[in-house]
């Protein structure tokens, strides 16, 4: 099995896709007005109009309503990532701490509420964790 991605339904395509390029800096690829992807190496966080779960009816996703999915980026700095995030209008939930398992992290929420952590391990342990990944 491969784990192939994340996908965030939204009202505003457009919107979402400019705030996860500006978090990571990567180019999203955009397939259509109501579906965008931004791709990393390690997975692939896909950013999808309400348009495209229509058919589901009253089962489909509701934007803006996530209270239990963190999306995560592993990044090379924490604090440099915080640097140049506080810079723009995002919410910051927790500024760079290192948690007990080893990792530092930054939590943000993007603009649905959607809570996103940026991370990088760094005690010996957390870096053994991540060596394989």
């Amino acid at each position: 099995m491969h784990f192939a991605s994340i996908r965030v339904i939204t009202e505003d395509v457009a919107r979402i896709v400019e705030f996860y390029e500006k978090a990571t800096g990567v180019v999203a690829k955009r397939h259509t007005d109501d579906f965008a992807e931004i791709i990393t190496p390690g997975a692939t966080l896909a950013l999808a109009s309400t348009r495209t779960v229509r058919g589901l009816g009253a089962r489909a996703p509701r934007p803006a309503a996530n209270q239990s999915v963190i999306v995560e980026f592993r990044v090379a700095d924490v604090d440099l990532a915080y640097e140049r995030l506080k810079e723009s209008d995002v919410e910051i939930v927790n500024e760079p701490t290192t948690q007990p398992w080893g990792n530092r992290s930054l939590l943000i929420r993007d603009p649905d509420g959607n809570m996103v952590n940026f991370f990088a391990p760094v005690t010996p342990d957390a870096l053994e964790r991540y060596e394989d990944r």
